[in-house]
């Protein structure tokens, strides 16, 4: 078995923040902020702010990151979901206003998209290998899909508001919850109102493969994103966009995955069938009002698969890149409302 992690995708995960400015070497350059968490690497660049804050900032920075990986992590058997998940009770279970958010807007996305995009698809991820357990060795069988299958479903995860206290309740014991496919936008969006609170107004911060911006840059000019192809090559630009105080988020299916048995399997998994997708979507990129908005609806249009993404892009008006496999090549098609943001397209 031939296992291709997330170390090559680890340049904002099909997003690359790229400078994409020919500004000479002599102008202000912004600071620029790095680390890991969430098993990526988050980024933040910043215009206008002194070089003496470097450090300060990166623990700041660090110590939120640190908080929202121990509240949704499925790496952690000790986080606040993962003792959601542990526990077998049907009662109502309280959590902070956070997480509730972040469930709420996942339901809403999986309703918006016939189940595609479903946090409760941990048993089938983990089945096949893309979770906290061990790689499989052979192919899961039909037995063993449906027996994971029969643990799923966003109709047995339910969030209630009482009283001003957020709950959430499961109608499966042993219903497993996996918030990895919106935690690294809910991240971004996190650090965004971070740089707003320490009075920074033009920032572009980034999670793994999401990101937010407001203001200029260094330059006076917009933060540009550079989309990049969806091939094993390191900086091939697809389209360099604007995301304009929005956020960003780009799902792939080409960087995490392993091959099993002759085939390449990849870590999104379809709730229909309860195994990695086969269409040839291999790249969604959504422009949302936040982070978090955009990293749900990514990963749901690439479940759909080209034709049902477009549909569902349309239908919703969202500002959609999608790059399709064909026999010679990609090709490309992007929604009426993602043209307000592009700046180039390299197709």
């Amino acid at each position: 078995m031939k296992f291709h992690s997330l170390c090559a995708s680890l340049m904002a995960c099909a997003l690359l923040l790229a400078g994409c400015d020919n500004s000479s070497s002599t102008e202000a350059q912004p600071l620029v902020l790095e680390g890991k968490t969430m098993g990526t690497f988050w980024r933040v660049s910043l215009a206008g702010v002194e070089r003496a804050r470097a450090e300060e900032l990166r623990k700041k920075i660090q110590a939120q990151l640190d908080s929202d990986d121990q509240r949704l992590s499925t790496w952690k058997n000790d986080s606040a979901l993962m003792r959601f998940n542990h526990s077998r009770s049907t009662q109502p279970w309280p959590v902070d206003e956070s997480m509730s958010d972040i469930v709420t807007l996942s339901l809403r996305i999986g309703a918006k998209t016939d189940g595609a995009m479903d946090i409760t698809v941990g048993p089938l991820v983990n089945l096949w290998g893309f979770g906290p357990d061990k790689q499989p060795v052979k192919t899961p069988d039909d037995r063993q899909i449906a027996a994971a299958k029969a643990r799923t479903g966003l109709q047995h995860l339910s969030v209630i508001n009482r009283a001003g206290q957020q709950y959430l309740q499961k109608d499966l014991p042993d219903l497993y919850v996996d918030l990895s496919t919106v935690g690294e936008g809910y991240a971004a969006d996190g650090l965004a109102r971070l740089m707003e609170r320490e009075g920074i107004s033009r920032y572009l911060v980034s999670v793994g493969g999401a990101l937010s911006s407001r203001g200029d840059n260094p330059q006076g000019q917009p933060w540009r994103v550079a989309i990049q192809k969806p091939t094993d090559q390191q900086n091939a630009v697809q389209a360099i966009v604007d995301i304009n105080g929005h956020g960003i988020s780009t799902s792939g299916s080409y960087r995490n995955y392993y091959e099993l048995d002759g085939k390449r399997l990849s870590h999104v998994i379809d709730p229909a069938t309860g195994r990695p997708i086969t269409h040839k979507l291999v790249s969604a990129t959504v422009i949302a009002p936040t982070a978090l908005e955009a990293d749900g609806w990514d990963t749901g249009l690439m479940v759909l698969g080209p034709e049902k993404a477009k549909a569902v892009a349309l239908k919703e008006g969202l500002a959609v890149y999608l790059v399709t496999k064909e026999e010679q090549g990609f090709s490309v098609w992007m929604s009426p409302s993602f043209h307000a943001f592009l700046l180039s397209d390299k197709n």
